[in-house]
Formats: C-alpha cells, sequence, structure tokens
C-alpha cells in the first residue's frame, strides 16, 4: 500500500507521517500568523514610553506575515521534499523533472492521493525511469538510437561518435547542455551522482587543449564550436544493453520468419494488441485537424481508444463527427460496441476497400514491416483528397526507409515522446505519420 511506502529510500518516512506533518502544519497556520503579529505589537510597545511615538524600529518598513504565503510555501515544500527524498531528481528522466519543477510551481492539494497520481509511477519500478531517461537523451543524439531494431544486433550500425554544436567552457551552451544530459543519463544508469558543473567545465575545458577521456567517452573540440563525443567500445556496449532491455521485444502479429511466396492477409494466433493510450489518441486527434462533418474510419480498432478520442474531440469543439471501427477481435470489437461505437467484426485486410473515408486513423501492429501491409490497404479506403494518420513504430524512418518526410509534402513523420506507449506493454518509439489518398 503507498500509505505505508515500503519501497522508499530509508532517508525518506513514510508517506503517511509526511502528510500528517503537513496536515498539522497548515491547520496550525492561522495561530502562526496570528502569534506573529501578537509579537511584531509587543516588539513596537518595548521601544516606546507612554505611547510616545520616536521612529519605526522595523528595517525597510513594518514586517508582515499572511496566510496565504505560508500556505503555498508549505504546501511546496512538501511536495519537494517527497520529490528529492524518492530521488527524482537524479532518477527521474529530464522530461519528468521539467514537469514536476513546472507543477510544483502550482501545486495539488498535498494528499495521498495525488501523491500517488503524481509520483505513484516511480515507487515501485524506478529501473524502467532510469532506462527510459538514457534513452530519451541517446534519442536526441542521434536517430540510430531510436531504433528498437538496431539495438538486437549488437553495436554494429550504431553512431561511434556524436557531433555536439556551439560548445563553450563552461557547459551553458546547446551543446554542453546535451553533453551534460548524456554523462548524465551513463551515470544515473550506472547508480552515479550527476557530474556538477565545475567538474564539466573541466572536460570541456581540457578537451580544448586535447582529448578529454572520462566515463568510458572521448570529448574532442574544435575552433568551429563543434564537439565530438566519442564512444569507446564498452560504452557503446553499454548503450545497446540499456535500450535493448529498455525497448524489449516487439510482439510478432505476422512472424517474418517464415518463408511466404506473398503477402498473406491471414491473422497469426498471437495477435498482438497494443491499446492505444489516450494522450496518444488525443495527439493523432490533433494532428489530423478534423473538419466539421467528417466520416473516419479505425481500422484494428480494438476496444475503440482512438474512436474515444474522437468523441472527445468532437464534444469539446462541438462538431458533427462520424467514426466506424474495423476490429478482428470479437472480445474487443464487443467492448467497442458497448460504448455505442460501430464497428465491424472481420479481418481489415480482407475487407474491400470502400473509398469514402474523409479520414482513417489508426495504430497498426508494430512488429517487423507488417505495419506497411495495413498502411497501404487503409489509403484505398480514403476518397480523393483524403488523409491517413497512423502510429507507426520508429523504424518507419530509421531502417525501413518508409517515410520520406516532407516528400512533395505529403508523407510526414512527427516523433512522440519516448515511452507513449510504456502503459501499454511496450517501449519502443514511435510516431505519427500522414498519407495522403493514393
Amino acid at each position: 500500500m503507498l500509505d505505508e511506502t515500503p519501497n522508499l529510500p530509508a532517508k525518506l518516512r513514510s508517506l503517511r507521517e509526511i502528510v500528517d506533518e503537513y496536515d498539522a502544519k497548515a491547520a496550525a497556520i492561522p495561530a502562526t500568523v496570528a502569534a506573529f503579529a501578537r509579537a511584531a505589537t509587543d516588539a513596537e510597545l518595548g521601544a516606546v514610553i507612554g505611547g510616545t511615538y520616536a521612529n519605526s524600529i522595523w528595517y525597510r518598513g513594518k514586517p508582515s506575515l499572511d496566510e496565504r504565503t505560508l500556505s503555498a510555501n508549505l504546501l511546496e515544500s512538501a511536495w519537494r521534499h517527497v520529490y528529492t527524498g524518492l530521488s527524482l531528481d537524479t532518477i527521474a528522466p529530464a522530461s519528468d523533472r521539467s514537469k514536476f519543477e513546472t507543477a510544483f510551481k502550482a501545486p495539488a492539494p498535498f494528499t495521498l492521493d495525488n501523491i500517488r497520481a503524481t509520483f505513484g509511477k516511480y515507487l515501485t519500478d524506478t529501473r524502467t525511469h532510469i532506462l527510459r531517461g538514457l534513452a530519451e537523451c541517446f534519442c536526441e543524439l542521434d536517430p540510430a538510437f531510436k531504433s528498437h531494431d538496431k539495438m538486437k544486433i549488437g553495436v554494429k550500425g550504431l553512431p561511434k561518435r556524436i557531433i555536439l554544436s556551439c560548445v563553450d567552457d563552461y557547459g551553458s551552451s546547446w551543446g554542453g547542455g546535451r553533453l551534460k544530459d548524456t554523462i548524465n543519463a551513463l551515470r544515473v544508469y550506472n547508480g552515479q551522482p550527476h557530474v556538477e558543473w565545475a567538474e564539466l567545465s573541466h572536460i570541456l575545458k581540457a578537451a580544448k587543449r586535447d582529448e578529454a577521456a572520462f566515463d568510458g567517452l572521448k570529448l574532442r573540440r574544435f575552433q568551429n564550436g563543434n564537439a565530438h563525443l566519442i564512444f569507446t567500445p564498452d560504452a557503446l556496449q553499454q548503450v545497446n544493453q540499456a535500450l535493448a532491455e529498455y525497448y524489449g521485444d516487439v510482439l510478432p502479429d505476422c512472424p517474418e520468419e517464415r518463408p511466404v511466396k506473398a503477402k498473406g492477409t491471414a491473422v497469426s494466433k498471437d495477435l498482438q494488441f497494443y491499446r492505444t493510450p489516450a494522450s496518444v489518441a488525443d495527439q493523432l486527434i490533433r494532428s489530423a485537424e478534423l473538419k466539421p462533418g467528417s466520416l473516419i474510419l479505425e481500422p484494428s480498432c480494438g476496444d475503440g481508444a482512438i474512436l474515444d478520442a474522437i468523441r472527445r474531440h468532437a464534444s469539446k469543439e462541438r462538431k458533427d463527427l462520424r467514426a466506424i471501427g474495423i476490429e478482428y477481435d470479437a472480445g474487443r470489437a464487443a467492448e467497442a460496441k458497448a460504448k455505442g461505437y460501430a464497428v465491424q467484426v472481420a479481418n481489415f485486410l480482407q475487407v474491400a476497400p470502400d473509398p469514402r473515408f474523409d479520414y482513417v486513423l489508426m495504430n497498426p501492429p508494430f512488429y517487423g514491416k507488417h505495419y506497411q501491409q495495413h498502411v497501404e490497404h487503409a489509403r484505398k479506403f480514403l476518397k480523393p483528397g483524403g488523409t491517413l494518420l497512423a502510429i507507426l513504430p520508429v523504424t518507419a524512418v530509421t531502417d525501413h526507409d518508409y517515410i520520406k518526410a516532407d516528400r512533395w509534402l505529403r508523407d510526414r513523420w512527427a516523433d512522440l515522446p519516448c515511452g507513449s506507449f510504456s502503459e501499454s506493454g511496450t517501449n519502443i518509439n514511435t510516431g505519427i505519420a500522414r498519407f495522403c489518398a493514393p
């Protein structure tokens, strides 16, 4: 139970104790303010005789204390106490740390339920978040690190060096920030403390004179302001193993190791299903920029996650949108129908094309290149001028050469954040691709 917090670091008391202390101090704030006011009055009276005023005893005006300021300070302090006590200032990925810092400026009420909602995922599985932080960092360095396929074949094919631009002596520039994030990602993975600014500056200055070696890395700086971050074989192997652990395996939908003469439409017994998280589905809808009165198709709709997002969008924007789903699994189709959606139970690849849809929104299988067959079949359902948006594995860009970004202003690609599908059982990197009607 979260109340007992059995897995928290030893330096942090149980969350129940912390919340109880917060509640007690919050309740005492009115009395604290009143006591402060009485003390200020007593001090003023202690500096006059017979009520005869001389000069103000206060430096730069009369001291003041109000309940709002005291309450706000106590609330932020409570949230930061748990944050640092859980070591999230070092464990959490940079993207999460930024979100937490923003949230602390307008924090939610300090309750066990809110703590569970904010930090709950870190209470039982810190390693996944350490790996996600490393993945986020290295995906920013080079697209090759986004590929879950490359992480399964050793270090072959991975970049041996990264070019960092705009590097100065102190790490305050864009390139210096990237270097700092990279060092910290590896150090957190190895259970070591973050690099301090003084140490980072020492590394940067040393690399200006000669090659600087540290943490299995090497750094060389050049007169044009660029720097080369070089990975030793051991460091590259470590990165590869860490990312392979994070990405894991993708369930096969149509195993490619079986030799076939032509593309089949049969559905394997081990049909994969990675439910589209609500945040991803909402992003897909925003990217589509749906027009009022549109007819929308969701192939392989599962239990209706994208259809749910379409409904949310239609309600919020007051748009008249019609949507139809196709789903092979009868159980998931029944769940979608129970929500009031029109769903056809069928193998999508065997459904005859019906080019009458304004949009196709889909999350096809991630395994191998099987998604390509789904996308190409789905495009045949678009009417002239229609648009298809698909959530695809990043290998569509990094390995399979399937997406040509901005080719004739047609095929477009936008990365989704690392770990977007973690709650659905896979950590592979994904993005949203846009296609036009054939």
